[in-house]
């Protein structure tokens, strides 16, 4: 995603500025009787070179390699990328003029890959990224998917997180996500990380952990400034899109629509 702009986010970005008083309970009184988000710190171990063609939809690491679905319609791709490297070693193009591709997850060797305003989900089996092998209906916008390794978990651009059958791709419940203020929409890219979500908040430099229980965001953190001025290109380079989670290191690797750079990271 996407064309719109976030204007506000009630109670995420009310913070962005605020570097000493974002957990005073008594500045900051929870209205929601939910309790603030921890702020989450982390460090840049390594960059990478990242494509700067790829409108990064999804992002997850799979068996060593790094999967990626981008958007942006005609130039919307399912890819395996060499991270270390930046090199796209396969590239499925599954655009069109009319279909927009978005977020990605893994679950028991399939590969699915929602499409933004289209209704479709595509489904592939891990071995073969270049055909889908099943396409199913799904009722709302498609922006970030991941699994629990039960159910897949799926964002459509609203503060809700539906939880999926992964062989029907019918809803089975949903949770609203909340913080201390409120409302938590513009739910995005999603990585499901021990027993907790993980979601780039759209248009911002935010990232937030859900308990998928209670739907509460539990911590945030802010990745403003990873890029350099020098790396951005005007009317190109666009937000930050992209958590994938390396079980062997216990990194994040993160980045952007069109950014030329892959941020492996590790939480403090």
């Amino acid at each position: 995603m996407k064309y719109i702009i976030a204007i506000s986010l009630v109670g995420l970005f009310s913070c962005n500025n605020n570097t000493t008083s974002d957990n005073d309970p008594e500045l900051n009184p929870a209205s929601t009787g939910i309790a603030a988000p921890q702020n989450i710190s982390y460090t840049i171990l390594s960059q990478y070179p990242h494509d700067t063609s790829a409108y990064t939809q999804g992002l997850e690491i799979y068996q060593g390699k790094l999967y990626e679905g981008t958007g942006d319609y005609e130039t919307s791709t399912l890819r395996i990328t060499d991270w270390k490297t930046g090199k796209v070693t396969q590239s499925h193009n599954m655009g069109s003029e009319d279909i927009f591709g978005e977020g990605i997850t893994i679950f028991k060797n399939k590969i699915y890959q929602l499409t933004w305003q289209n209704n479709l989900v595509y489904q592939y089996n891990i071995n073969n990224i270049n055909k889908p092998i099943k396409t199913f209906q799904w009722p709302y916008e498609g922006w970030g998917i991941t699994n629990d390794g039960t159910n897949l978990i799926v964002s459509d651009g609203t503060a809700n997180l539906y939880f999926v059958d992964p062989e029907t791709f019918k809803v089975k419940s949903t949770i609203a996500v909340k913080d201390n203020m409120g409302s938590v929409p513009y739910l995005n890219e999603l990585e499901y990380v021990n027993g907790f979500v993980y979601a780039n908040v759209y248009e911002s430099n935010f990232i937030v952990k859900i308990d998928p229980e209670s739907g509460h965001v539990v911590g945030k953190m802010e990745l403003a400034n990873l890029l350099q001025p020098t790396d951005v290109v005007a009317n190109r380079t666009n937000v930050l899109n992209g958590i994938a989670y390396d079980s062997t290191t216990k990194n994040f690797l993160v980045t952007g629509k069109r950014w030329p750079k892959l941020f492996e990271i590790k939480l403090n």
